[in-house]
């Protein structure tokens, strides 16, 4: 699964990418923080079981956002973010609503799973799959493959934590708390890329 450290350098780009005039490394921060807001639902797992990759990891957190944000940016007579922080709040506020649907729910939902329409509808979904062309078959693409095995929903799924491990293997012993940093090669490149080019953009623009 992508790590906190993956999550926040697919958030670093988004900045780097989107913020434009609006770019700070104030704004950034605001960015990268985003992208960990779905995670903290571990902590609502301790309480809920199976909580994680459901309670904040779903369509509703950043379409709620989205539709507050349009209010205060386009219905309200005056914005109280612009009002707050200033002109380039709104924009700061969108890129950090993308973080949390892209560099956070996205990514998990490629990876491991996450339970798309919690609480309305209990059931992970995991959009994983290929698309290639073949000299004989033409267009091949299993991603919108219907799936053959059971639903994975709370009652039944768990994604381990540091915060929240599961339960300790049958062996015996407590169970193995683990922090992960990166899985795969594409997630360490992703990583170089992402820190890389937040990075270069704050050299510049200190220069």
């Amino acid at each position: 699964m992508p790590s906190s450290v993956v999550h926040l350098a697919a958030a670093a780009l988004l900045a780097v990418v989107l913020l434009d005039d609006a770019f700070s490394p104030r704004a950034a921060l605001v960015v990268l923080a985003a992208a960990l807001v779905p995670d903290l639902d571990a902590f609502v797992g301790l309480v809920v079981p199976n909580a994680h990759r459901a309670a904040l990891h779903n369509v509703f957190v950043p379409l709620v956002l989205g539709l507050l944000l349009v209010y205060d940016l386009r219905i309200r007579h005056t914005s109280w973010l612009k009002h707050r922080f200033g002109p380039h709040a709104g924009r700061v506020a969108a890129v950090a609503v993308l973080a949390i649907a892209f560099a956070a729910t996205g990514l998990d939902l490629v990876t491991n799973g996450v339970n798309l329409f919690y609480p309305l509808h209990d059931q992970f979904y995991t959009f994983t799959g290929h698309v290639a062309l073949s000299s004989t078959r033409g267009l091949v693409d299993t991603f919108f493959q219907p799936v053959r095995h059971y639903a994975a929903t709370t009652h039944n799924t768990h994604f381990a934590t540091v915060i929240n491990p599961g339960p300790p293997p049958a062996s015996g012993g407590p169970a193995e708390r683990l922090a992960p940093i990166v899985w795969t090669g594409w997630q360490l490149w992703f990583v170089v890329l992402g820190y890389g080019a937040l990075g270069w953009r704050l050299w510049a623009d200190r220069s």
